[in-house]
């Protein structure tokens, strides 16, 4: 006899989020870095089309928000860089308040008139809403900031969207461009799990304690720390989330939490030869801002400080062979 199904279901009716969002203030300097990051050709951005044809309500009020865009695609998420013009929209409103960095995540729906009625009778609210400029299809960002600590977006298209990776790969900065995690840094660990998985339709995962330091051999700001946290990884099935809870030792997602409040810390890349990949950031002008190794001793990481450039922390993940 078969298994039941389960009871659990994505508020999106399906659990893959294939786009990370980034707001930047120069497209053209962001595009540059990044097709250098993922050894891609550098695409060129477009400007979505004026009111007429993007038809954007931002928080009930029709605006002339424009953007310009670019896509790329990696092997797991695709990743959008966003240029906002002045005009009130959501992208605007997190350049002014926020920065630069990680606007939202995106799912692919069958249909937003059948979803997002599911979203906000889980308290969440619409917040913008548009057309596509070159394609039939049409977009909504809803209001997940306080659950989830970013945004979520859902795409509707009449055709399936390219998010296929690129063919025609250089040599990636880092010797991959897989993006394999995306890290949340959280006050309340337990909460944003139930949110997150809930929004998945996942079971939840096994909370994860820090390691001892002897173990862990955590460096932070060039001194040791015992830089405890509680964890959680799920997984997606394009990209892994983690949420990290930070204690009271010093660590760069206490440092995150306090200066910059809950959301999105880092990014990551599992590399074959962390060291050089280490040196070859820092030649870069990116320190390293924390290293150590995994809870359970089977690898290492180290946190540069790629921000000005990439508009986020990214994480240089090694695996030890067992």
């Amino acid at each position: 006899m078969s298994k039941p199904l389960t009871e659990k279901k994505p508020l999106m009716g399906n659990n893959v989020v294939n786009q990370l969002a980034f707001v930047v203030k120069d497209i053209e300097k962001a595009s540059e870095s990044f097709a250098k990051l993922l050894g891609i050709p550098k695409p060129e951005w477009f400007l979505t089309g004026d009111q007429s044809i993007s038809k954007v309500v931002y928080r009930g009020q029709s605006t002339n928000s424009r953007s310009k865009l670019v896509f790329m695609n990696t092997p797991t998420v695709q990743i959008e860089l966003i240029e906002p013009n002045e005009e009130p929209g959501t992208m605007r409103e997190f350049l002014n308040t926020v920065g630069e960095g990680i606007h939202h995540i995106a799912f692919d729906v069958d249909s937003i008139k059948d979803r997002l009625p599911v979203l906000e009778k889980n308290g969440y609210s619409l917040l913008q809403s548009g057309e596509f400029t070159s394609s039939d299809g049409r977009y909504v960002y809803v209001d997940t900031i306080s659950d989830l600590k970013t945004l979520v977006e859902m795409l509707e298209s009449t055709e399936p969207r390219d998010i296929a990776p690129i063919t025609e790969c250089f040599n990636p900065l880092l010797g991959t461009n897989k993006v394999e995690q995306l890290a949340l840094v959280v006050k309340n660990l337990d909460a944003a799990a139930d949110a997150y998985c809930k929004l998945l339709g996942v079971e939840k995962p096994p909370i994860i304690q820090s390691g001892p330091r002897e173990l862990t051999q955590v460096i932070y700001e060039g001194e040791p720390t015992e830089a405890d946290s509680r964890y959680m990884f799920i997984n997606t099935p394009m990209l892994q989330i983690e949420l990290i809870e930070p204690g009271e030792a010093p660590s760069t997602w206490k440092s995150h939490l306090e200066t910059y409040g809950e959301g999105v810390h880092h990014i990551s890349f599992v590399v074959k030869d962390m060291d050089k990949n280490i040196k070859l950031l820092e030649e870069m002008g990116y320190p390293v801002i924390q290293s150590g190794n995994f809870w359970n001793g089977k690898g290492r990481y180290a946190y540069m400080d790629t921000t000005s450039t990439f508009k986020v922390i990214i994480e240089l993940l090694e695996k030890f062979d067992s």
